[in-house]
């Protein structure tokens, strides 16, 4: 019996949808659920990976064709994600930070050159990329951050230093926004692309980490890091800008993997329930455990709404500030609470790793954290509901 999730949001005539996520699906049983577990104990980055997803279209999937990419939108872009996660979120996580972030942010931002010298290899996977924004000491306060970019002629010279870069060990093409301005200015960041083997440019330690292991998380490391004004994204003193637009789109993708890793969690727990039997019946048969599958069900039907709503917006070119933020601290929050009853519904089994409600459980935490924290997310809301 096929005991997976009906999702409410199914648009029944939206054909390249039901194609991604039957796509993304095949593709996940075959070539990660295999390795989910070795993966997760060895902190494996299997980048290889990522040239199999590239050719599959799904690491440019908001690139238009010409530049190499899928030419989709923010809904089938949501699909991928949801699909990805259900079977392993770290591999989701760090699929939409390399398309939501470094990718995005060059598209959104970088000039006809930079476009065509960036683009293709990312859209194909054939790139890797990451994004650097957070430092050991400026999370959320980004404003103050320390890595630091000084001109010198037609030249830049970084030094500093960013923590828990997703992709930061692996990547081939690195965004990073610096201060070249005074500290809590909002025009005083500058971004900038560059390649990975740019010397002055190395990557740091290697984050061990409760969840999401096969996703890396590295700190980066700038010292008398030169590259020429022509890696420069937009103008001087935009950065911060621009990565406040960017994070917008990528809260959304971030929304999508709490929806999936939630859709995972309580797939495995509703399959499980039925297969459990305890004094003579299934355990779903007891109205504990079915008013637990009830609440799941019905938290990861609304944040899936809401998510797919904030994809609607983006794709129609609105403003997402205010639907990014509500969906991304409302997946994020229900990733947690839905794998923590999944491990509750497998009991002492869900304590172990035979079976993939502690992953789901370890794994959901990142979603309330990454890309602002559960109580950024409610200052965000809470500015944009009380701004008229």
């Amino acid at each position: 019996m096929d005991t997976r999730a009906k999702d409410l949001t199914k648009n029944p005539s939206d054909e390249i949808c039901d194609l991604i996520k039957q796509t993304v699906r095949d593709f996940a049983a075959l070539h990660i659920k295999p390795h989910i577990r070795t993966w997760d104990e060895e902190q494996h980055f299997p980048k290889e990976l990522f040239k199999a997803l590239g050719e599959l279209g799904l690491m440019g999937m908001l690139i238009p064709e010409d530049l190499g990419g899928a030419g989709l939108g923010y809904r089938e872009y949501v699909t991928a994600i949801v699909e990805l996660a259900k079977t392993d979120p770290s591999v989701a996580l760090s699929m939409a930070a390399h398309n939501s972030l470094c990718t995005n942010h060059i598209y959104m931002f970088g000039n006809d050159e930079q476009k065509q010298k960036y683009l293709p290899g990312l859209a194909t996977g054939s790139l890797v990329g990451a994004w650097g924004l957070t430092e050991p000491n400026t999370g959320s306060d980004a404003g103050n951050m320390q890595t630091v970019a000084v001109r010198d002629g037609n030249d830049w010279v970084i030094n500093g230093s960013k923590n828990f870069i997703t992709n930061g060990k692996s990547a081939d093409v690195l965004v990073v926004i610096t201060r070249t301005g005074e500290p809590g200015d909002k025009h005083g960041a500058t971004a900038f692309v560059l390649d990975t083997k740019t010397p002055g440019f190395s990557p740091g330690r290697k984050e061990d980490k409760l969840g999401m292991r096969a996703s890396e998380t590295v700190e980066l490391l700038f010292q008398d890091c030169r590259i020429p004004d022509s890696q420069r994204l937009g103008e001087i003193g935009d950065g911060f800008i621009q990565s406040l637009k960017v994070l917008d789109g990528g809260r959304i993708s971030i929304a999508a993997l709490g929806v999936g890793t939630a859709w995972g969690a309580y797939e495995a727990a509703l399959a499980y329930s039925k297969e459990r039997k305890q004094f003579g019946k299934a355990i779903c048969d007891f109205q504990a455990i079915a008013f637990k599958l009830a609440d799941m069900y019905t938290d990861v039907q609304a944040s899936s709404l809401l998510t797919f709503h904030a994809a609607a917006l983006k794709d129609a070119g609105e403003k997402v500030t205010l639907a990014s933020s509500v969906a991304k601290y409302h997946s994020s929050e229900t990733a947690v609470r839905v794998s923590n009853e999944a491990v509750q519904i497998f009991g002492g089994y869900g304590f172990v790793k035979d079976y993939p409600a502690e992953k789901f459980y370890r794994d959901s935490k990142l979603c309330t954290i990454g890309e602002g924290t559960s109580e950024i997310q409610k200052i965000v809301i809470s500015k944009e509901i009380l701004r008229n």
